[in-house]
């Protein structure tokens, strides 16, 4: 992104048995270093961790963009379960309140959060702008990601 992007990744606890109010504790440790027009990125759990607390929960800056790369949306993945309170409301207004621009990104050839989860998600965040990428293999384990650093400095711009 560049010099003048200050990035914040908080390491959220206990990845192996991962508990949704541990991680909502440790992302609050984070909000006195936040800035107004943040964006906000989640990966895979961290992108479902984002919905969950962003539909639930006041965030105490303004969010310029929140972008769920491969975020599972439910518990009928055959290699995940949403244990440990990740599973989404039923309402996700308030997460399209609170960040005018929702990015959800997938991988065509994902096959832990298969794209079929971007049609549950576009079902409850009609604003949010859905990209099923053809030409990313796999969960998005790759060294580089330039279509989201253009629509990051887009997103800033605005």
């Amino acid at each position: 992104l560049g010099k003048k992007y200050q990035v914040i990744r908080p390491r959220m606890p206990n990845k192996e048995d991962s508990k949704y109010e541990e991680w909502s504790i440790n992302f609050e440790r984070h909000f006195p270093h936040f800035k107004n027009g943040i964006v906000l990125i989640g990966e895979s759990l961290g992108g479902i961790f984002l919905a969950k607390y962003l539909s639930e929960k006041k965030f105490p800056k303004r969010i310029a963009a929140t972008y769920l790369v491969c975020p599972p949306f439910d518990n009928t993945l055959p290699s995940d379960d949403l244990v440990g309170g990740f599973q989404l409301k039923s309402n996700l207004s308030k997460l399209e309140k609170q960040s005018k621009k929702i990015h959800l990104l997938f991988s065509k050839n994902d096959e832990c959060v298969p794209p079929a989860q971007a049609e549950k998600y576009r079902k409850k965040l009609k604003t949010a702008n859905i990209i099923i990428y053809p030409h990313i293999k796999g969960h998005f384990r790759i060294a580089t990601f330039p279509e989201i650093v253009k629509m990051i400095k887009k997103d800033v711009k605005k």
